[in-house]
């Protein structure tokens, strides 16, 4: 075995922006989406998926600019711990690595679920070891292997889509399913803002967890081909082809169903059978839809697990590499693979999707604990952003020198930092109303977990934010690397 520099840049931009879809186009998308028209009526969900996609454009570029400029394994944890505080750095790592660990248990759980639409008789254990057997064995095989099974199943997202949109569309002007709807479910009842802003500020929570996973293109840095290319191409075209994919999806879904239906308010992967993409398909005359959002569904929830095993993987080689985690989880093996990182990930899911079967309480904790720690992640790529782009300055150098700026600094930054933390603060609001703690305790537990890691490194190290002339920005030079990669390879030879 090897140390760090033989990881393998072997992704390319086709899988760089399949990583990203994946990530985000899931169960938010095909069942939850009806939920938040339900919720805050046509025109409140729009307006609600509109304000986190423009928030999620941001944090993009931003990540963007920090990953082309430092193309590095641990993307915003290492930024955060350059440019604002080690401690900061410490604490989204282990955070972030946290979160993905949980998540591969919940997906690995909902493969199950999903399981029983076909199979009601079989244990629903079998379903989910043999899903864990399956993404454990992607990715111990190389990170090329990743990229591909991740291509292929974000593609027959993108395709169900494009052929829900098509058929939306047609529905909608009445060529399919019979009656045409046109836009007078936007003019139904209260719509088509129902509840005013506090339903369409609840409804952001909603949007916001629904495009989670767009910042996993951030953690593919390291182990991209072309960074400087093939990041910012990847970018642009993620950005939009969510945005069109949610907007135009939510449009359709408001346009055939009305707000007041009971048919919208499924948000799990068990309410298949009512999830608003079954319902438009049923119209449509698809008998078989059910069926065949269940085979979407089930691709879906493979495809997070496997982004969440790679993620949480590269996160945790990542902090080892730093000196934050033991130091064997920074060893990889000649196919480019932190191996140990990948046991002990599988290990932490395997533990996590047990204690759901043999103690709930611990299970429902942990999915508690690990909740809103992807916006605190967002939270971290903003102030990171905010404080590179500052350091940039203040040390003499030109924007000229990057390779892809961040539109609208500091602007962008700014806005999703506050957009996320009205996010965070938005989760349950009722539980405020009500004084209720035990709910506040489980809605919000994610915040001081954080904070307990940042107290906790920056009272043991006693370490301070980085001025911003002493803040290390350093590039990382790919043909340095690469030629060290030869030298090495040459030695070997020899």
């Amino acid at each position: 075995m090897a140390e760090k520099n033989t990881m393998k840049r072997s992704l390319k931009t086709r899988h760089l922006s399949m990583i990203a879809l994946g990530g985000s186009i899931g169960t938010g998308l095909f069942v939850a989406s009806g939920s938040a028209i339900s919720t805050a009526g046509p025109g409140g969900a729009l307006v609600a998926y509109l304000g986190i996609g423009l928030m999620v454009y941001f944090l993009m570029t931003s990540l963007g600019e920090m990953a082309t400029y430092l193309p590095v394994t641990g993307s915003f944890a290492t930024y955060a711990r350059r440019f604002v505080d080690p401690a900061f750095g410490f604490a989204m790592g282990w955070n972030y690595w946290f979160n993905w660990a949980i998540t591969l248990a919940v997906d690995i759980s909902t493969v199950a679920l999903v399981m029983k639409f076909w199979f009601p008789h079989i244990p629903s254990w079998i379903f989910s070891l043999g899903a864990l057997l399956i993404i454990f064995t992607i990715n111990a095989l190389s990170v090329k292997s990743f990229g591909e099974a991740e291509y292929w199943m974000a593609l027959i997202k993108v395709i169900t889509v494009l052929v829900f949109l098509a058929v939306g569309l047609l529905t909608i002007f009445g060529i399919l399913g019979g009656h045409a709807t046109y836009l007078e479910n936007f003019a139904y009842k209260d719509a088509p803002f129902v509840g005013g802003i506090p339903t369409i500020l609840s409804v952001f929570v909603v949007a916001g967890f629904s495009f989670q996973g767009t910042e996993l293109i951030g953690i593919t840095a390291g182990e991209t081909k072309d960074p400087e290319k093939s990041l910012p191409k990847a970018i642009k075209q993620v950005f939009w082809r969510i945005l069109l994919f949610y907007i135009l999806s939510i449009f359709v879904i408001a346009c055939i169903i009305p707000y007041t239906s009971p048919n919208l308010l499924g948000s799990e992967a068990s309410d298949i059978a009512i999830s608003p993409f079954t319902l438009v398909f049923r119209r449509a005359g698809l008998a078989s839809a059910a069926s065949v959002m269940n085979a979407v569904i089930l691709t879906s929830v493979l495809s997070a697990a496997n982004s969440g095993m790679y993620a949480s993987t590269r996160m945790l080689f990542s902090l080892a590499v730093d000196g934050d985690a033991p130091k064997m989880f920074s060893r990889i093996n000649s196919h480019g693979i932190p191996v140990f990182a990948l046991l002990g990930t599988t290990l932490v899911g395997l533990f996590t999707f047990l204690a759901s079967i043999f103690g709930n309480q611990v299970y429902s904790f942990l999915v508690s604990a690990s909740g809103l720690t992807g916006f605190i992640a967002w939270i971290g790529i903003a102030v990171s952003h905010y404080r590179f782009r500052r350091a940039f300055k203040a040390q003499g150098h030109e924007l000229s020198e990057l390779k892809y700026k961040a539109k609208w600094f500091p602007i962008g930054p700014i806005l999703a930092l506050i957009l996320c933390i009205l996010v965070i603060i938005g989760q349950d609001i009722q539980s405020f109303k009500d004084f209720n703690w035990q709910a506040i305790g489980v809605s919000y537990m994610s915040v001081p977990l954080f904070l307990i890691l940042y107290i906790y490194y920056k009272v043991k190290y006693k370490t301070k934010l980085i001025p911003l002339e002493q803040v290390d920005l350093t590039p990382h030079d790919i043909s340095k690397e690469k030629l060290e990669k030869q030298v090495k390879i040459d030695e070997t030879l020899e």
